[in-house]
């Protein structure tokens, strides 16, 4: 359920969810920071270099 967000030059052009995150060939759920990975965001294919990707989930917190 990650929500994804695309920005170039500051700008969001893409906000969907995460299809996939691979590392190597195999399917994980996160990747430290520094480390190579794949990326499938849903209806969108069209990465330039300099784009960044924000990753972040919703979630709902009960009052105390």
């Amino acid at each position: 359920n990650t929500q994804i967000r695309v920005f170039r030059k500051d700008k969001e052009i893409h906000a969907s969810k995460l299809d996939s995150l691979k590392r190597f060939k195999e399917d994980v759920r996160d990747v430290g920071a520094g480390y190579e990975c794949g990326v499938v965001i849903n209806s969108f294919d069209s990465f330039e270099p300099g784009d960044i990707i924000q990753a972040f989930e919703i979630r709902e917190v009960k009052p105390i």
